[in-house]
């Protein structure tokens, strides 16, 4: 067994023990659950010592014929833009896990599906065969439907509801343009690289439909408008670490499925590089406004992400290696902040079972751990420098104004923006007089500082020493920034 086979088979056997506990010992659940991803999040941080930065091909390959009929096969491997991804999701889904200490009801499905979504979305992350990334694709809906479902607020089950048919609507055309793909294929096979030759034989009209149509299926995900409608909702009503996930990294599936795109269908991207850079405004300045607007908590941080996300776009939209670079590493960045910040919003919504904005105030005097870690968040999230923010927004900025010039003062806008929101929050969390309902509030536990100082170590180490994340992505940045050049 390989590497990654083995990395995708801890989560999944780790899911199948908890579902065979009695559910009548919840602590033993949550410490098989806790063991699990941490052995997983080692194993995966451990792959770093054979994986070699350097090389611009896929590494840690491997493959099995699956169905030779079909053409497809399980095919794993990783490379500059995956390894990241994967790293990420270990990371968030052990600070998901050790946020989960609210949960008291069902846990034994709680902890098992939470360890099924791990091993779906590293199964996205390092799946190098069509086929078998639209099954960890589709795989991911089972886990969080259900988690939303039972497990969410009071309007629960329409958000997930309308999460599953959003995703499934975008994944209708994602699986067309595939199929299509699959048919033009040397040897009918699902192969990404064998996809990606057989790509360049079809008419240009052709490529940017099939193009678009991925476009729609991986928007859902990201998302970017006008596909966001599912992620407000989602996010208010999913428990505060299935939130941690759904922004940390599921909307990085949408991001790598669409760098995957570009890199089968380039002459495509290049043709509708304008139209990815005008969603990309469009969602960096409309999701910040949004977000500026909100009074709950939760929502204000799910519409940054679709103003993040839009950074996202414009990186991967300029299509040299500034702005990939970019792109990727506001993915990591993105992760960090938005985990950090769902995670500290759900402990602080625990404790006082309220969300709105104004019903806080000089949070510092009572749970001074908790405003340091909030406060450094809100800098991460808006780019200060010293933070991964800033290294992720520099590069796509230098990026954008190689490609658009002066066009690129959209993005500065969102930036303030992004400030003037995150200024507000901090205001009125951390300053005034003392709420009296707040009086007594606990800091945050030993946990729940560990889980928080994790995410807050990375932002910082990457903002402060960005090279080697840099140099982990720098090889599959080149490579697919040359075929743009002319």
């Amino acid at each position: 067994m390989s590497w990654l086979s083995l990395l995708l088979l801890l989560p999944l056997a780790g899911s199948i023990a908890i579902a065979l506990l009695p559910g009548n010992s919840p602590r033993m659940i949550r410490w098989v659950g806790i063991a699990t991803a941490a052995i997983t999040a080692i194993f995966a941080w451990g792959l770093l010592w054979v994986f070699d930065p350097g090389l611009t091909g896929v590494q840690l390959l491997e493959s099995h014929r699956w169905n030779p009929r079909l053409g497809t096969s399980f095919s794993l491997g990783v490379d500059g833009f995956s390894f990241p991804m994967v790293l990420l999701a270990t990371l968030l889904t052990l600070v998901a896990v050790l946020a989960s200490n609210t949960i008291r009801e069902r846990v034994r499905g709680y902890y098992a599906l939470l360890l099924l979504l791990e091993a779906a979305m590293l199964g996205v992350f390092t799946a190098r065969d069509w086929s078998l990334f639209y099954v960890f694709w589709e795989m991911t809906l089972i886990p969080l439907f259900f988690l939303i479902d039972r497990w969410g607020g009071a309007n629960r089950q329409g958000a997930a509801l309308n999460f599953v048919l959003y995703t499934m609507g975008g994944s209708v055309f994602m699986l067309v343009s595939l199929l299509v793909l699959y048919d033009a294929a040397p040897g009918h096979t699902f192969d990404m690289a064998a996809m990606a030759e057989g790509a360049r034989s079809l008419p240009a009209e052709t490529q940017i439909l099939l193009f678009l149509g991925l476009l729609i299926g991986f928007g859902v995900k990201m998302p970017i408008f006008p596909l966001h409608g599912w992620l407000p909702i989602a996010h208010v009503e999913a428990p505060s670490p299935v939130s941690i996930l759904l922004s940390g990294i599921l909307l990085k599936m949408g991001s790598y499925g669409l760098i995957r795109a570009v890199e089968m269908l380039p002459q495509a991207a290049l043709s509708l590089q304008a139209v990815l850079a005008g969603l990309g405004f469009i969602s960096l300045i409309y999701g910040g406004v949004l977000a500026w607007r909100q009074r709950d908590l939760k929502a204000m941080i799910a519409y940054s992400s679709v103003s993040h996300m839009g950074v996202v776009l414009l990186g991967i939209a300029a299509l040299n290696v500034a702005g990939l670079t970019g792109a990727v590493m506001q993915m990591v960045a993105h992760g960090l902040v938005a985990g950090a910040l769902f995670l500290l919003i759900g402990l602080l919504y625990e404790r006082t079972h309220t969300r709105d904005i104004a019903d806080y105030s000089s949070l510092v005097r009572i749970m001074p751990r908790f405003a340091f870690f909030t406060v450094l968040a809100f800098i991460a999230a808006v780019g200060m420098p010293g933070t991964a923010g800033f290294i992720a927004e520099l590069h796509a900025i230098i990026g954008g104004f190689e490609r658009w010039g002066a066009w690129m003062v959209l993005l500065s806008i969102g930036v303030l923006i992004s400030a003037a929101y995150a200024l507000r929050t901090v205001g009125r969390l951390f300053t005034g007089p003392v709420n009296e309902r707040m009086q007594g509030l606990p800091d945050l536990s030993r946990t729940e500082l560990t889980s928080a100082g994790a995410l807050s170590a990375g932002m910082l180490l990457i903002g402060i020493f960005p090279a080697p994340a840099l140099t982990l992505v720098a090889a599959s940045v080149d490579r697919l920034s040359g075929v743009f050049i002319p």
